[in-house]
């Protein structure tokens, strides 16, 4: 059983260092964009945990195969339990009611001749590159070479003014680059449009083309800005006129030639020769009647509002014509690829490209790249706008990719993906170094080279409606969606409808014009779904997963959120589907450093909810009291600390949290009433909560205040807290 043997601090070291790089140790998620995947080391872990035979840490770095063992995940999303599950040999069956969820997990499970995807991507790209490889070019400023490659064009948002008619440039700011990765300031003379270089941006000085004084901040603030030429204050976004317009006032550059003697990045003001290749590409455009460009409206959600307010009305409005030019030529060459699976895997390229090419893509002044769209899990519309260069750019002499965002990027990630199918491998830690170890005998993919075949059933629909065997399941492990989390679906429409022009005649999941589902388990109140429809749903599939599972089988899942009405909906599934909670275990499941949730309270840390329909449970972890339960929470800590996690005090009480949880299921376990209605249920298990104690009323016995003592803290280190697996004194049911 897991609950005995999974190792806390082994998993929690290997799932933190994961979270900082998770394509060093997890390269198959560079397959395709998705949102907040789970660490592969946890799931794993879990796995070898429950159905491996010696300790944790030992199974861990060889190859294990369980081909008699059934998995299903009810909410693919990312696709980590399937392909953990997969790897180690089980048969694997997988439900998301997203298409985008479903056709990546196809993707990333799906085997692949890597020979014949390199031919097919390196055509593509030379094919790219007869048609508009010149419209990425631009003058070397040091070597006169007419041939540099364009990294990033940077444009800014304009407007007309409503007083005088003159254009109005939206710059919140002058700065380009900071020294950081260059070796001087790089500012925008607000005045003549020249780049200037500077040591101090507290003293720019002036501007060495025009002799004009240096600004670091711009005129655009808070939705005003003034009028250059008149001095009028004019209001933006204005929505009525249509989507914003942008002007090409920059590039960072690359020159092969000069590269090796120059000192930091290549930075230039946009010439005349660059203004032209911007209207040459207008009149292609105009000239070019598309096929696969999408015409989609954009529906209300509380996502794409945010667009609405800017004027967007259509996708393909927040594309250049240049990248509408690019994409579509590279959609007719991928269409008309003959290998299902090169052409299938070329598709899902298309699709992640996209999220760099186009018109709401950020430069970092400090980093020196585009961020891409999702960089956080919203629409942010930013007023400086980075379009990345569609081909990427490889170094002549190294081969290796230069700068973020294109055709070369996109590439070289799925082939380093899907050859981690081929071969897995893990990464060993001793002390500060690290060693990959290859896991031989284990593999990803539905067959191999070898022809060897495994059993992978991947559905695009909601797993509520299942029509599984009963007792055909020897477990279930996944991550469910977290209440009010982010609207993956209206996010991934943006790929959605781009990625549907080139397979809505191939597979059935692409038929609907939008991934939007009303029974998606997500609150969103645009579609009027709240904490009711969440926790229906929740209960639903967990039902239809249980009956599947066979007697004693686990039931697992991760979750985590700051507040405790928002774990009630897992209660009531948990209790409804006729389980009960046996653990809590702690594991790092996000990076700190996340631009989604660095700066506020969020844990880091999910609390992994393991469950079954019968079987045992230690008597020691049934606690009755706030001041016992910190006890398990210290120990949480303390494990997790053994494996190098910082915990802070968000961490602490997502665990709180899921300890209060699993207790209340402990105690609505006998004569729970599933045809209660929803309201009537959470309204139960919000006031035995209540009753029994909230995180205010445990955190005293964790964290001291000014007015607390050592001695009412003493009590946590007074006695040995109780573990997980020690006692003897379990209680069945």
């Amino acid at each position: 059983m897991l609950e005995k043997r999974f190792d806390i601090p082994f998993i929690a070291q290997l799932a933190l260092k994961e979270k900082q790089i998770q394509q060093n140790y997890r390269p198959i998620i560079a397959v395709h964009k998705w949102f907040a995947r789970r660490p592969g080391t946890l799931f794993r872990g879990l796995l070898l945990s429950e159905f491996g035979d010696g300790e944790l840490a030992h199974l861990f770095y060889r190859a294990n195969y369980f081909p008699d063992v059934r998995i299903a995940d009810p909410f693919m999303g990312g696709g980590t339990p399937i392909l953990e599950a997969n790897r180690v040999g089980c048969d694997v069956i997988g439900f998301d009611i997203n298409p985008m969820a479903y056709w990546i997990v196809r993707q990333e499970i799906e085997y692949l001749d890597l020979e014949a995807y390199q031919d097919g991507a390196q055509a593509l790209r030379s094919y790219l590159e007869n048609e508009v490889g010149h419209l990425y070019r631009t003058r070397c400023l040091h070597c006169g070479n007419e041939n540099a490659h364009v990294k990033y064009f940077l444009w800014v948002k304009t407007q007309t003014c409503s007083h005088c008619g003159q254009p109005i440039d939206l710059f919140p700011g002058y700065l380009l680059a900071r020294n950081n990765r260059h070796p001087k300031n790089v500012l925008v003379c607000h005045r003549c449009g020249e780049l200037a270089e500077v040591e101090d941006l507290k003293h720019p000085g002036i501007c060495p083309h025009c002799g004009v004084e240096l600004k670091v901040m711009g005129t655009a603030k808070r939705g005003k800005v003034v009028c250059p030429t008149c001095n009028a204050v004019n209001s933006y976004p204005q929505p009525l006129d249509g989507p914003p317009q942008h002007r090409l006032y920059a590039m960072e550059y690359y020159c092969p030639d000069c590269k090796a003697s120059h000192k930091g990045r290549f930075f230039k003001k946009a010439d005349a020769h660059d203004l032209s290749n911007v209207r040459e590409t207008i009149e292609r455009w105009k000239q070019l009647e598309p096929v696969f460009v999408p015409m989609d409206g954009i529906p209300s959600g509380d996502e794409t509002n945010r667009l609405h307010r800017w004027g967007y009305r259509y996708y393909s409005e927040m594309f250049n014509p240049r990248q509408l030019l690019g994409l579509e030529l590279a959609a007719r060459f991928i269409s008309d690829v003959q290998d299902d699976r090169v052409r299938h895997a070329l598709a899902t390229n298309f699709s992640d490209l996209i999220r760099y090419q186009n018109m709401l893509c950020r430069y970092d002044p400090a980093s020196l790249k585009s961020l891409d769209i999702f960089s956080v899990h919203g629409f942010p519309v930013g007023l400086i706008q980075a379009e990345s260069n569609m081909l990427g750019i490889y170094d002549p002499t190294s081969q290796k990719v230069v700068g973020s965002g294109g055709w070369a990027n996109i590439i070289e990630k799925y082939h380093k993906a899907k050859s981690y199918c081929h071969q897995p491998f893990e990464i060993r830690h001793d002390g500060k170094k690290k060693k990959v170890v290859f896991i031989s005998d284990e593999w990803i993919g539905d067959i191999n080279e070898q022809g060897e075949k495994k059993n992978v059933d991947l559905h695009c629909e909601d797993a509520a409606t299942a029509q599984l065997e009963t007792n055909s399941l020897d477990g279930v492990f996944t991550d469910p969606p977290y209440f009010g989390n982010v609207q993956y679906a209206e996010l991934m429409d943006f790929l959605y409808v781009w990625l549907r022009q080139l397979l809505k005649d191939e597979d059935n999941a692409f038929l609907s014009p939008s991934t939007r589902n009303s029974d998606e388990l997500t609150a969103n109140a645009d579609m009027g779904r709240g904490i009711e429809h969440f926790t229906d749903g929740l209960s639903r599939v967990f039902q239809a997963m249980t009956r599947a599972l066979k007697p004693g089988a686990p039931f697992v899942f991760t979750y985590h959120h700051n507040d405790l009405d928002a774990y009630l909906p897992i209660a009531v599934a948990i209790l409804d589907a006729g389980l009960t909670c046996t653990a809590t275990l702690p594991s790092p499941a996000e990076m700190g450093a996340s631009i989604h949730i660095s700066g506020t309270k969020s844990s880091i840390v999910d609390t992994v909810f393991v469950c079954r329909t019968t079987g045992v449970i230690p008597r020691q972890t049934l606690v009755d009291t706030p001041r016992a339960v910190a006890r398990l929470i210290l120990q949480n800590m303390d494990d997790l600390e053994s494996g190098g996690v910082r915990v802070t005090e968000g961490d602490a009480r997502c665990l709180a949290l899921g300890h209060l949880i699993r207790l209340a299921i402990w105690a609505h376990r006998d004569g729970w009433d599933r045809s209660e209605s929803v309201q009537r249920k959470l309204l139960i298990l919000r006031d035995w909560l209540r009753r029994f104690g909230d995180w205010k009323t445990i955190r005293p016995y964790i964290f001291a205040t000014d007015d607390e003592t050592d001695e009412q803290l003493s009590f946590a280190f007074a006695e040995p807290a109780p573990r997980y697996g020690v006692s003897d004194d379990e209680i069945s049911f």
